[in-house]
C-alpha cells in the first residue's frame, strides 16, 4: 500500500511539472503506459497466492484510477491556461476607436466615360466596345489611311507580335474608330453609337500619355446632315459641362477619314476660362472611301463621326491642370472626386 502511496504522489508531481500537452502524454506513459509503473505491478498479480490476488489487484485498480483522475485534472488545467492565454492575446478594447475598412471610388476619367454613355444613351446611341489590339486594316486602310500614308505618323502606335490575315503586323489601336468599321459591318442603318475605351499612342510628355482614352461617335442614316452634327455635339459639351454658359466652333480642318472636316472648338463665356478657346474633338462628314468599308452605298447613306479624348473632358471639367495626375495613383488627389 505505500508502495502505491508513493506512486500517486509521484504521479501527481510528475503532471504538475509537465508545461506542454507532449511532456504531460511523456509522463502518462510512465505510469499508465504498456511499459509503464502500474502495468508492471498488474503484471506481478500472477505471481501472488490466489487468496492475495484479487485484494492486490483492487488496490492497483485504485491507485490506477487516482492517477488518471490527476491525470484529467492537470489536461483540463492545461487547456484552460491555454484558452485563457488565447483570449487574452485576442482580447478587444471596446474604448479604442473604431476600425474602419476605407471606401473605394471611382476614377475621374471613368466618371466622365460613364457621363457620356449616360448622355448619348439618352439620345438614342448604342455603346459598342471591342479588342485594343487590332488589324492593321481596321486601324487605318478602313478608314483611308492606307499602307505609307502620311496621316498614319500622326498616329503612330505601338506593335504586337502578331500578325493579320493580310500578313501585317497588328498594332495596338491608336484610336476606337475601328470600332465604327466594326459595328456598322455588324448593323443596318441607321446607326447610331459612342465607341469608348482606352487608346495607345507613342508619344508620353507633360501634355500626353502613351495610353489615354477616347470616345468615338458615329450617325449613319440617309439624311443625316452637318447640321446634325453641329446640334448633337453642342448639345452634348452643354450637358457634359451641366452649363449654357459656352460657346462652340466648328474650324475647318483634315482628317483622311472625314470629309469635310473640322476641330471642334469650344469657349467658356464666364468663370476662369472665360474668352479662352479649347480645342475638344476632332469631327466631319464620314468620306465616301470609309462608308464603302462600312459595307455601305456612299450614294445612298451619310453622316458623321467625331472622337473625343475622355482626359481632355475630364481636365476641363474639374479643373485639373496636370495630366499625369490621373495615372499616378495618389490617393490624396483621387479621394476629391469621391
Amino acid at each position: 500500500m505505500q508502495e502505491l502511496s508513493e506512486l500517486i504522489e509521484s504521479a501527481r508531481l510528475a503532471f504538475a511539472q509537465a508545461e506542454q500537452p507532449a511532456a504531460l502524454e511523456d509522463a502518462k506513459a510512465r505510469f499508465l503506459g504498456k511499459t509503464g509503473a502500474l502495468t508492471a505491478l498488474m503484471k506481478e498479480l500472477g505471481k501472488l497466492p490466489h487468496e492475495e490476488r484479487r485484494a492486490r489487484g483492487q488496490e492497483i485498480n485504485r491507485a490506477k484510477a487516482e492517477i488518471e483522475a490527476l491525470l484529467n485534472e492537470r489536461r483540463t488545467a492545461m487547456a484552460e491556461a491555454e484558452l485563457a492565454a488565447k483570449l487574452a492575446s485576442e482580447s478587444i478594447d471596446v474604448t479604442l476607436p473604431g476600425r474602419f475598412r476605407s471606401e473605394g471610388g471611382i476614377h475621374p476619367v471613368m466618371r466622365t466615360w460613364m457621363r457620356i454613355e449616360e448622355i448619348f444613351r439618352s439620345i438614342g446611341f448604342d455603346v459598342a466596345d471591342g479588342p485594343e489590339i487590332e488589324s492593321d486594316w481596321f486601324s487605318f486602310t478602313a478608314l483611308n489611311n492606307p499602307p505609307n500614308h502620311p496621316a498614319r505618323s500622326m498616329q503612330d502606335t505601338f506593335y504586337v507580335d502578331r500578325v493579320d490575315e493580310e500578313g501585317r503586323q497588328m498594332p495596338l489601336r491608336p484610336h476606337t474608330s475601328p470600332m465604327q468599321v466594326r459595328y456598322a459591318r455588324t448593323h443596318t442603318p441607321p446607326i447610331k453609337t459612342i465607341a469608348p475605351g482606352r487608346t495607345f499612342r507613342v508619344d508620353s510628355d507633360a501634355t500626353h500619355s502613351p495610353m489615354f482614352h477616347q470616345v468615338e461617335g458615329l450617325w449613319m442614316d440617309t439624311n443625316v446632315s452637318f447640321s446634325d452634327l453641329k446640334g448633337v455635339y453642342s448639345d452634348f459639351l452643354r450637358r457634359f459641362f451641366e452649363t449654357e454658359d459656352l460657346v462652340v466652333r466648328f474650324r475647318p480642318s483634315y482628317f483622311p477619314f472625314t470629309e469635310p472636316s473640322v476641330e471642334v472648338d469650344m469657349m467658356f463665356t464666364s468663370g476662369p476660362r472665360k474668352g479662352k478657346w479649347l480645342e475638344i474633338s476632332g469631327a466631319g462628314e464620314v468620306h465616301p472611301n470609309v462608308v464603302r468599308n462600312y459595307g455601305l452605298d456612299p450614294e445612298k447613306y451619310i453622316g458623321f463621326a467625331f472622337g473625343s479624348g475622355l482626359e481632355r473632358l475630364t481636365m476641363l471639367r474639374y479643373g485639373i491642370d496636370d495630366l499625369r495626375l490621373f495615372f499616378e495613383g495618389d490617393l490624396r488627389f483621387l479621394r476629391q472626386f469621391n
